[in-house]
């Protein structure tokens, strides 16, 4: 993984290469950014520049055998940890290293990609994973070994808040006690998530969402596309490019959210004082409640941004609005004014509140069901 593949950034790329050259590389690193920034990219790459020996910008003039191994993802002194749940083929305590070849495939595709690519990619999209105590204690494993090249041993930890209590504390252990040569990188979205002990114990990098131009420049670039078409495509994805990627692949059809947000409002809207519509509104939950935990928080997380659009579009803050609704008979423009300052913080909070009860396995239905009668009687407080 070069720097140069990595989209902007600079700063940090600097600052990353800065300290590897001047040899003060901490022992323990915390990526946090949000989805699409590129932190694991980053983390690779940087991964690469300390083990090769490289130097400059470009990520080269090292030890090119060990270039050659991260071309595949292969070099024996970098380890891997990511969030992981049994399948057909791991039925019980399931670990990193029982997918590493899908972890693999996963990456050289797309280092951008998100948790719920990965859990697509594994074919468990309906479930949610974490990381294990198994995992901590092969991280142990892994370390107590001496590193394959004489240099460092590196373990990249993605999505570090998926982490589990029991294997949390085997993690703030090794971080207290860290064996020589040994560099941790923890990534993760949501810090906040993360246990204080841990999070105090790393030095923080923040990665903010990409600029607008340079998605437009990597649209351009890598898939060849015209200006005003980079330009749509950057604009919807919101600093995100993984989402530009999925927008560009048209990568909407498993879960239709637009059509069910749409449903969802209309049936809201019928449901006072008509008894008939609540049927609809409990169907509605029903089938949402069918697609599993993660593609139900990331259709909630869609909610809140058709809200926060809709209220833009209210306020007169046309520019910012960036989505078009599709759905036969909708407008955005009619639908803005139910979503005023009088009831916007508390639809963010019902909404944000559902996400973290999916998240902690409560009963989808009853948590979707409960939010859309809520919906019902905020939309109709404006």
């Amino acid at each position: 993984m070069q720097f140069s593949e990595i989209l902007g950034q600079d700063y940090l790329k600097k600052h990353l290469v800065t300290s590897a050259v001047s040899g003060r590389i901490p022992h323990a690193q915390l990526f946090v950014g949000p989805e699409g920034s590129g932190t694991l990219a980053m983390a690779i790459a940087y991964a690469q520049f300390v083990l090769c020996n490289n130097t400059g910008a470009e990520n080269t003039g090292g030890n090119e055998s060990c270039n050659l191994k991260f071309h595949s993802l292969s070099h024996p002194d970098l380890h891997f940890i990511y969030p992981n749940v049994a399948n057909e083929e791991v039925k019980s305590k399931p670990k990193s290293a029982d997918f590493i070849n899908d972890w693999r495939e996963f990456v050289l595709k797309n280092p951008y990609g998100s948790l719920f690519d990965w859990y697509k990619h594994l074919g468990v999209e309906k479930k949610q994973g974490m990381i294990r105590v198994e995992d901590a204690q092969d991280i142990l494993k892994s370390l107590a070994l001496k590193s394959y090249e004489g240099g460092y041993k590196i373990m990249i930890v993605w999505m570090v808040e998926k982490m589990n209590l029991e294997a949390s504390n085997k993690l703030l252990k090794l971080l207290e006690e860290p064996p020589e040569k040994t560099l941790f990188i923890l990534i993760s979205e949501n810090e906040e998530e993360i246990i204080q002990t841990i999070r105090s114990r790393c030095q923080s990098l923040h990665f903010g969402a990409l600029p607008e131009a340079v998605i437009v420049k990597a649209m351009r670039e890598r898939f060849f596309l015209d200006e005003s078409s980079a330009l749509k495509v950057a604009h919807l994805s919101q600093g995100n490019y993984n989402k530009a990627i999925h927008i560009l692949n048209n990568d909407n059809k498993d879960f239709p959210f637009e059509e069910w947000f749409v449903g969802w409002v209309r049936a809201a809207f019928r449901a006072k004082g008509n008894a008939a519509a609540i049927h609809d509104l409990i169907s509605w939950s029903e089938e949402v409640a069918g697609i599993g935990r993660e593609g139900q928080k990331q259709f909630l997380a869609y909610c809140i941004d058709m809200f926060r659009q809709a209220l833009l579009l209210n306020y007169q803050a046309e520019k910012l609005v960036y989505l078009d609704p599709e759905v036969e008979g909708f407008k955005l423009e009619k639908f803005a004014p139910f979503v005023t300052g009088n009831n916007i913080n508390e639809i963010f909070k019902e909404l944000s509140d559902a996400s973290y009860h999916i998240e902690r396995n409560g009963n989808a239905k009853i948590i979707l069901t409960d939010l859309s009668i809520k919906l019902t009687r905020l939309i109709h407080n404006n």
